[in-house]
């Protein structure tokens, strides 16, 4: 364990909004038909590599609009008024894309 103060080391995504992918219950499996979850999840962190932090999480109590995924500012987007925004149905590239951009 380092000695090092925890206040010194940055949290991994520090400044950067985070997008938290769904892939619990539901989403990310074959529930959602149609959909090439793993290339989904590799599109968006191909997509978002070095403005966001990219994380598949576990279920998200949102199946009835599954794909689900959550765009969370950073700290200093949150300290201007932005908040969480949570996006559903999430089932196509242009869905994808109006995220990436």
């Amino acid at each position: 364990m380092s000695r090092r103060p925890r206040k010194d080391v940055p949290a991994q995504g520090a400044g950067r909004p985070t997008v938290s992918v769904c892939r619990g219950c539901c989403c990310g499996t074959e529930k959602i038909p149609g959909v090439d979850h793993a290339a989904q999840l590799a599109r968006l962190r191909s997509g978002l590599e070095g403005a966001a932090t990219v994380r598949a999480v576990e279920c998200l109590d949102a199946c009835e609009q599954g794909n689900v995924i959550v765009v969370q500012p950073s700290a200093e987007g949150r300290r201007a008024g932005g908040r969480p925004v949570w996006l559903g149905l999430v089932n196509d590239e242009h869905a994808e894309q109006d995220i990436v951009t």
